[in-house]
């Protein structure tokens, strides 16, 4: 497998930032209400994470170590601040909405934890596309607690009403609890899978981990 394969694959999957490394939880209760406004924090998020991976390697053998924590948050807060103006220029209606969430990506921990664990030690190229697989990691998931939210809470995806008249909207998936339910049966889902994928992975014959065959 390739460097390259790896780092995607554990970025969307097997190091995922919610299900293994369990950060940005706390953006969950934030925006997962409106599928919208977390497309939007997905992309900001990812943004963020790729452009200050990419410039913080390039920059590695230049940051003298004692610096290393004030430089990484300088150079994600940039990033950060340009996607504040640009929702402000080109989108105020969602920029209102998110109000002091967007300035609050810096304080996502996958940010300074991509920084810190990844950029820091491998060359740009690699950094940049491993801050996009985890912010998409990460954002796929928030996607899906999202779209789950939205329906249940509203009847809508996007804002568009997807159900009749009749419906019902359950009042709990408006309300920030429920986005913590939904993430933890998600990190149940996802954890008892691997359990099994890794127990079966051990079970295959020919594998260091299974027993060995009985003579007969």
């Amino acid at each position: 497998m390739s460097a390259s394969s790896k780092v995607i694959k554990d970025g969307l999957w097997y190091n995922n930032p919610i299900f293994v490394q369990v950060l940005g939880i706390c953006s969950t209760l934030a925006v997962t209400n409106n599928l919208r406004n977390t497309l939007i924090m997905v992309l900001g998020v990812s943004f963020a994470t790729s452009m200050g991976s990419l410039t913080l390697s390039a920059l590695r053998e230049f940051i003298p170590r004692k610096v290393r924590m004030i430089v990484q948050v300088l150079v994600l807060s940039f990033y950060v601040i340009i996607i504040d103006i640009v929702l402000r220029a080109y989108q105020p209606a969602i920029s209102k909405q998110l109000g002091p969430y967007v300035g609050l990506i810096i304080t996502n921990c996958i940010l300074m934890g991509r920084a810190e664990a990844f950029a820091a030690s491998n060359p740009p190229g690699l950094a940049f596309l491993d801050g996009l697989a985890n912010g998409f990691g990460y954002g796929w998931v928030l996607l899906v607690v999202a779209a789950i939210r939205e329906f249940l809470g509203f009847g809508s995806l996007f804002g568009f009403k997807i159900v009749g008249d009749g419906f019902t909207p359950w009042t709990i998936m408006v309300m920030a609890p429920s986005a913590f339910f939904l993430v933890a049966i998600a990190l149940w889902i996802a954890n008892n899978y691997k359990a099994k994928a890794e127990a079966a992975k051990k079970a295959a014959p020919g594998s260091p981990g299974a027993p060995a065959p009985q003579k007969g």
